[in-house]
């Protein structure tokens, strides 16, 4: 369901919106919100709701990974758009899970009329990081 009001999101962001994810903004296209459900360092999968604003989405990264790693997408609240390198992007809705393999270019992020949440795991794997890439283009955003 596409969500324009921030006021109805919140109905609905069941895991909460969290706080302005600063400390990722330069990754990002628009405002993103980060709410930790696990703590990092001390559970062995981390998690976390992201919360994107209307047209917000991160700039194209790899996990990187040479056994296991890569991500999981839990989608929880408005409409979003995931795409991988190469490949048409999908249309996401609250209850799909998206699995992203490591070493796979990729990015995903709110629908320009809704807002949007999905809880991210980061998959637990051997030498595993993060390459953060260019940004998504409004040419290739504005062509879904």
């Amino acid at each position: 369901m596409k969500i324009i009001n921030k006021d109805e999101f919140e109905k609905v962001n069941i895991f909460g919106t969290g706080k302005p994810n600063v400390d990722y903004a330069k990754y990002f296209i628009g405002d993103s919100f980060l709410n930790p459900l696990t703590e990092f360092g001390i559970s062995p999968v981390f998690l976390a709701n992201v919360t994107f604003e209307p047209s917000c989405r991160n700039n194209w990264h790899i996990h990187h990974a040479d056994k296991g790693g890569g991500q999981i997408l839990i989608c929880t609240a408005g409409e979003g758009w995931y795409q991988e390198e190469g490949k048409e992007a999908v249309s996401l809705k609250a209850g799909m899970v998206i699995v992203i393999s490591s070493n796979v270019k990729h990015w995903h992020g709110a629908k320009k009329d809704s807002w949007f949440s999905h809880i991210a795991i980061e998959v637990p794997g051997e030498n595993t990081s993060n390459e953060w890439c260019e940004p998504v283009t409004d040419e290739e955003y504005n062509n879904l």
